[in-house]
């Protein structure tokens, strides 16, 4: 089933091909980065959009700004407390346990995900998630604020929703270039086949991702 856009901020497939495809700069511009193929599926079978009703897409914004909500100060008081390693065994115990209280509370599966996981037995996305994600990435590369990457579609039966998470400053300290020893460390201990390194701030870095039984 194809992405497409419920205003605001929902985009129709054809939309984001659209918007998105690169145009050739001109002879005394500098060459841009080429931009990160579409998945197959994505780019050869647009289909039809089924619409995705407006409260669902309420409910699920509402629950992603929760997620945030929640987990983002508890990030920051672990590192108050406990320095950027603190921030570690947050993100390992507190981030799920957010996600389960979430889902047990409202009724919507609610987890995270990302192309470079982190623990790849919870974070690992399903082929539709890892479609939305590379589109997420090809956005983010054409200029459109991570905050406003988000998207809404009925897949077999249940409402799918994701909302993209940006790599912010706080996340560099575990997430970026410039890891220092003691954290990293501290991730190979808690995490053998860890991905999710390298990132600069405002890319991708993974996106939050719910569904509910229609």
């Amino acid at each position: 089933m194809p992405l497409y856009r419920l205003l605001p901020g929902i985009l129709v497939l054809p939309c984001i091909l659209l918007a998105c495809a690169p145009v050739p700069p001109a002879a005394e511009a500098p060459a841009q980065p080429a931009p990160v193929p579409l998945p197959p599926t994505l780019a050869s079978n647009p289909g039809m959009p089924q619409f995705a009703p407006t409260d669902l897409v309420n409910e699920a914004s509402a629950l992603t700004q929760r997620f945030v909500g929640t987990l983002l100060p508890t990030l920051q008081g672990a590192i108050a407390v406990g320095g950027p390693v603190g921030a570690i065994d947050v993100c390992a115990v507190e981030a799920p346990r957010i996600a389960q209280v979430l889902s047990e509370e409202s009724g919507w599966e609610v987890k995270r995900v990302s192309l470079k996981a982190r623990n790849s037995s919870m974070a690992t996305p399903d082929g539709w998630e890892t479609q939305v994600l590379n589109v997420f990435d090809l956005r983010q590369r054409s200029g459109e604020p991570p905050a406003t990457l988000n998207v809404a579609e009925v897949v077999n039966g249940r409402f799918r929703y994701m909302q993209a998470q940006p790599t912010m400053p706080l996340c560099l300290t575990c997430h970026g270039s410039n890891i220092s020893p003691e954290v990293s460390s501290a991730l190979a201990r808690k995490y053998p086949n860890d991905k999710a390194t390298g990132y600069q701030e405002g890319q991708i870095r993974g996106a939050i991702s719910l569904s509910k039984q229609m």
